[in-house]
């Protein structure tokens, strides 16, 4: 499989023992060639000097960083204040998102949206960051309807969106279905496939809930006849995925973004999958 398009995103760790795992383990997926490393930005901005300390080791160890940035809650002088200090360590790529209200967020901020944040983005800083967005085949689990979920994407690419990653699914053809949509309302940026790994299933079922990810009742079934069985569950989920993923690129999608959860193994027995498919472009 080519690697022109293929990235890996990590989470700030808390602790220093988390840095030093994360290192570890960036380490390791390194070895893929990975087009770049994305790091993810709490609620509120709560991690973002985690963020920018994260994405600056991971640039000193020569690699690619990409920095999320969520724009919910947040001032236009503190974003300028952190976009200057992405520019000023050479970071010319960001992930642009609305981000999650914060526990106990009463509202405030001057931005609403993520379409908001990538017109700003533009506006102070011309075409300097590479900016990518989020997309929703499975429709954002806040959105009023489907239409209102598309025409919020589009938003986002019409302020200056130069390609979008999609929430993690499991369901080839809401891609398919997704992207034939975009082609309809002359959105022509890369779409690149988020995918997750399955590992534990009570993680995952959790995960999904909160994010709107849907698992087809067949992979649902599956995973819990296995119970505690983590060697079947794994091996389960690598089957799942890698057909997955070799048909969304057979099928057109530009790459793939793993979330990787700061961990190595799943993500890179995909790749090696991956590699040895003979159908996977």
């Amino acid at each position: 499989m080519e690697t022109d398009n293929f990235s890996i995103e990590f989470f700030p760790p808390k602790t220093a023992e988390g840095a030093e795992k994360l290192r570890a383990t960036r380490d390791k997926l390194a070895l893929l060639k990975p087009k770049y490393f994305s790091v993810t930005f709490g609620a509120g901005g709560s991690t973002q000097q985690g963020t920018l300390d994260t994405v600056l080791d991971i640039k000193q160890a020569g690699h690619v960083a990409a920095p999320h940035l969520s724009c919910v809650g947040a001032s236009r002088e503190s974003l300028r204040a952190i976009l200057k200090q992405f520019q000023s360590h050479g970071i010319d790529r960001v992930v642009a998102l609305r981000g999650d209200l914060p526990s106990g967020y009463g509202g405030g901020g001057e931005f609403r949206y993520a379409s908001e944040l990538v017109e700003f983005i533009r506006a102070e800083t011309g075409d300097w960051f590479h900016i990518e967005v989020a997309a929703y085949p499975e429709v954002h689990p806040q959105a009023r309807s489907p239409q209102d979920d598309l025409q919020a994407f589009a938003r986002k690419v019409q302020a200056g969106a130069d390609a979008a990653i999609t929430q993690y699914f499991y369901n080839a053809d809401a891609y398919f279905a997704f992207m034939d949509q975009t082609r309809k309302l002359g959105l022509d940026v890369p779409v690149v496939a988020g995918i997750m790994p399955i590992t534990n299933y009570s993680q995952l079922m959790r995960f999904s809930e909160m994010c709107g990810a849907e698992i087809p009742r067949w992979i649902r079934l599956k995973l819990a006849s296995f119970g505690d069985d983590s060697a079947s569950i794994k091996a389960f989920g690598l089957d799942v995925v890698s057909e997955m993923c070799v048909r969304l690129l057979n099928g057109g999608a530009p790459g793939l973004h793993f979330y990787s959860m700061n961990q190595a193994a799943a993500t890179t027995a995909l790749w090696e999958r991956l590699s040895a498919a003979p159908s996977a472009r």
